[in-house]
This record gives C-alpha cells, structure tokens and sequence, in this order.
C-alpha cells in the first residue's frame, strides 16, 4: 500500500472539513481566517479530541481510530448518512482485490434480462461508469449508453453527446466516491481521475471536495432529437452476483409525453 492510499482518511476528513464555513457549525466568522473551511483545531473541539490527536488523522499518523471517534468526526463534520459510510470505509479500508476481467464481464443472463426489456431503457456500468452493456433502446436513448463509452469522461469532455438537466457532473463525482470507496490506487479509476484532472477544471474542483452520494435514484430530463425532451425516472441497483456493477433503468410516468416518447424511440430502435 502506497502513501497516498494509505493517507485516504487523512484527505477525506481534510476536505470535509475545508468545505464548511465556521457559521454551519454554530461557531462565529472571523475577519482573520488564513485557510478555508474550519480550522483542525475547530473540528478537534466540535469532535470531543484532542488537537495532537486530530492532527495524526489528517496526516495520517493514526489509520485506525475507534468507531466513537469517527461517528463524532461525522457528526462534527454534518457528514450524511452515505458519506459517513465512506468515512468508516477509509478508516478501515483494505486493498481491493476484484479483477479487472471479472470486474467487466457482465452474466450472459443479465445481458438477456435488460434486453427482454423492449420499451424500458437499461445498461450495465461498472464503478467508474464505464458502459459494459446496454439494451437496444438505451443505445437509441443516447450514444453515451453504447457500451465501450465511459459515462463520467462524457459528461466532462464531451457533454453535447449527453444532454441532461439538471447538471450531472456533481452527482456523478459525488456517486464515483462513493462507488469507489477505499479503492483509489484501482488502476481504471486512477487512470480516469488523472485523465479528468489534466483535462477538466470542473472535474479537478468536484473531485477535490471529496463528495460522496449514495443516491440511488433520481430524475433526468434529456434531449432527444428525433422524439423530443423526454422526463425519465433514474434507478441505480447493485448488481449482487458482480459488486463492481450497477444496472442502471430509466422509466416514464404511465400515459405522459415521455411516455409516449419512449415507445416511439421503441420502435425505431427495434
């Protein structure tokens, strides 16, 4: 384990705390404040520790604090209830072990479901929203769901092949944290973190925040250009038999305009 990945906590708990303003916390603004956010001594006093032994967690000279430390670091830092699963995840965190090859193979019976789907939108991602598999109408939904395209580098580089309101480069940097967990040093990750940082300034600054989302639902307004701007309901499942896979489904209200769009990108798609 490299230096970097073993000080994952210490950048988290770093990041978390530069993003809150002392008036979130109830404490007083300050005309003289050298560094953004809370001062570390600020989160050691909020937390219920010591000074010496907060500064060993940011630099990493302490891997292993207790479960009560940490839920009052979540508490002192207004950490959500995803985000404080990542923090016991880094406090805890071992290398990763999955393969890359089983990591991207997707079971030939998931493969057959998605595509038994003739009106419903689906596809398969893997934890750094790289597409391994789609149905027919997702493909039709949009080119980013062709699989091979890696979703988050769409997004960022190339986000007229993807035009979705609201915003979905928060959410997926936020959901690329949380995915990813304690698995940093993962090659396919590390490569398209670096990647994004040299090419994206919005990327550079989302992925510094240290986000994380577990959110597994949501909605997206896209347009189409052959059947308009379509409202779709979002749906993220773990994928039980490949814990690196997401099956991702989109579905439209009953009787809506989005609805009826659906079954008319159905039909060309077929």
């Amino acid at each position: 384990m490299n230096d970097r990945t073993a000080n994952l906590l210490g950048d988290y708990l770093r990041a978390r705390r530069e993003v809150l303003r002392p008036a979130d916390v109830g404490l007083p603004e300050t005309a003289r404040r050298r560094v953004p956010g809370l001062r570390r001594e600020e989160v050691a006093t909020l937390s219920g520790i010591s000074v010496d032994y907060y500064l060993g967690l940011e630099q990493g000279r302490d891997r292993r604090p207790s479960a009560e430390i940490l839920r009052a670091l979540a508490q002192a830092l207004q950490l959500d209830e995803s985000a404080t699963t990542h923090l016991f995840a880094l406090a805890h965190s071992v290398p990763g072990s999955r393969g890359r090859a089983q990591r991207h193979r997707v079971s030939p019976t998931l493969a057959r479901l998605i595509d038994s789907w003739p009106v419903t939108p689906a596809f398969v991602q893997t934890q750094t929203f790289l597409v391994l598999a789609a149905n027919p109408l997702a493909q039709a939904l949009s080119p980013a769901h062709t699989p091979g395209t890696n979703l988050l580098r769409t997004v960022f580089l190339d986000p007229d092949t993807f035009p979705v309101e609201p915003d979905p480069r928060p959410d997926f940097v936020a959901c690329l944290r949380g995915l990813a967990g304690a698995e940093v040093d993962d090659p396919d990750l590390a490569a398209l973190v670096a990647e994004l940082s040299t090419r994206s300034e919005s990327f550079r600054r989302l992925w510094a925040r240290h986000d994380v989302r577990g959110r597994t639902n949501g909605r997206a307004t896209i347009a189409h250009p052959r059947v308009g701007t379509l409202t779709l309901d979002l749906e993220r499942f773990l994928v039980p038999s490949a814990p690196a896979q997401q099956l991702v489904v989109y579905s439209a209200e009953p009787d809506s305009p989005s609805y009826e769009a659906l079954h008319l990108l159905a039909e060309s798609a077929d």
